[in-house]
């Protein structure tokens, strides 16, 4: 099993800024990918940003250019640094874990709010 713990999210006027954290224990081993995803009220769940073992990154293009993901592989940690929050980017975030095999782990999520 694989826990997912995020934390960082918060209240921010638009173009502010929020760093997330997800904090991943158990049965971690040479995992192929961790990301965020968003889910807000009245939309589809978002695949926001992703990151493989050996670094690589892909972005929705909504966040591209505003978000940036990264993660410590000796620390099991993974952030989501989020730049120039829009109205439109308010949602609740979730840490991702996808283990060799293809099985998806999820945190329960941290809220983000983008309001003046």
């Amino acid at each position: 099993q694989v826990q997912l713990v995020e934390s960082g999210g918060g209240l921010v006027p638009p173009g502010g800024s929020l760093r997330l954290s997800c904090a991943a224990t158990g049965s971690i081993f040479s995992f192929n990918r961790m990301g965020w995803s968003r889910l807000a009220p009245g939309k589809q769940r978002e695949l926001v940003a992703t990151i493989t073992r050996g670094g690589t990154t892909t972005y929705a293009d909504s966040v591209k250019g505003r978000f940036t993901i990264s993660r410590d592989n000796a620390k099991n940690m993974l952030w989501l640094q989020m730049n120039s929050l829009e109205p439109e980017d308010p949602a609740v975030y979730y840490c991702n874990y996808r283990n060799s095999l293809g099985t998806d782990y999820w945190g329960k999520g941290t809220l983000v709010t983008v309001s003046s």
